[in-house]
């Protein structure tokens, strides 16, 4: 009769784990280094799909309800989630397809070369004092109403712009995907949209929207620290960052938001804050740091650090990938 080992079939061996941990690090490293030399799809965006099938879904289903709005989010998060954990199950015993997929999940749901580029495109509109063009170009980088902000007040929205974005565009997204592979990525990636396209204080989403701004909430908590971190580091001014984070973070509204946009305020030695428009609302943000209000010169300033950021956090997440890669039972 023949016996069979019964730890062979519990699970991978620990070479298979670190096998795979190995090429998860290396995937989000290639899929970094793509969005960095190619930026986002010009088309057909996966992230774009995912857009308009939660917006066809939101037109089925909405409801000025929190429970409404929590099954939309389950169901397109859960759903996300589920084909990542496939992708994994699918790739997992060959090395070169688990890192061609990890590294186009990278590269699929990271937007640090584009948000660079609006920045870069913002200063230049602004460079250049053609008003009319910046506050159009704004909409590409936030929701607020710029039909009235002159040159110096779309320079603050920019900085802002960019120091909350770069957590939300690469740090999470990355971190997440060294710490769960392809269904962090693509899980986190579906939050984020979701929360950019229900999450908002209008009276229309304020319940609809609710599941999907909490949970964005509580997956970025986490990595928009680890921003901040990154943040002071990288413009070589940790104890500036960490004390104007420390000390303004909580004037901020959003408890994500707070920390990455006061670790930036310290960390460039600006003042950022105030009230902002957004049409149908406005809000305080606080003021955060203790130098002078951004000018456009400062846009470009941002946009350097951010990038300095972005290879931080593409260097961690690869540690990460690599200490926790494991392969999906």
């Amino acid at each position: 009769m023949r016996l069979t080992n019964p730890r062979r079939r519990r699970g991978p061996s620990r070479r298979t784990w670190a096998g795979l941990g190995l090429t998860r690090a290396l995937g989000l490293l290639l899929g970094f280094a793509a969005d960095r030399v190619l930026g986002d799809p010009q088309r057909f965006h996966p992230v774009a799909g995912f857009g308009q099938a939660a917006g066809r879904l939101e037109r089925s289903v909405y409801a000025d309800s929190r429970a409404n709005g929590a099954a939309y989010t389950t169901v397109l998060v859960g759903t996300t989630a589920a084909a990542g954990l496939l992708a994994e199950r699918v790739t997992r015993q060959h090395p070169v397809l688990h890192t061609v997929a990890t590294a186009a999940a990278t590269w699929t749901v990271l937007g640090a070369r584009s948000l660079e580029r609006e920045a870069e495109a913002m200063a230049g509109l602004l460079e250049d004092k053609d008003i009319p063009a910046a506050r159009e170009r704004l909409s590409h980088l936030c929701a607020r109403d710029a039909s009235v902000l002159e040159a110096d007040e779309l320079a603050r929205a920019t900085v802002e712009s960019v120091a909350e974005n770069t957590s939300d565009a690469c740090v999470a997204p990355l971190l997440w995907g060294g710490a769960f592979g392809v269904p962090g990525l693509l899980a986190y990636r579906a939050v984020n949209t979701l929360d950019a396209m229900v999450g908002y204080r209008s009276p229309k989403y304020v319940n609809f929207g609710w599941a999907s701004a909490r949970l964005d909430d509580a997956v970025n908590l986490v990595p928009a620290r680890v921003c901040a971190v990154l943040t002071g580091v990288a413009a070589g001014r940790a104890r500036e960052s960490v004390r104007v984070w420390r000390r303004d973070a909580g004037k901020h509204p959003s408890p994500n938001a707070g920390p990455v946009e006061a670790a930036y305020a310290g960390a460039l030695g600006l003042t950022l804050g105030g009230t902002n428009d957004y049409g149908t609302y406005a809000e305080d943000r606080g003021t955060l740091g203790d130098g002078p209000a951004p000018t456009v010169a400062d846009v470009r300033r941002t946009a350097a650090l951010a990038r300095r950021v972005g290879v931080a956090a593409a260097v961690l997440a690869a540690v990460v990938g690599a200490r926790r890669g494991r392969r999906w039972d």
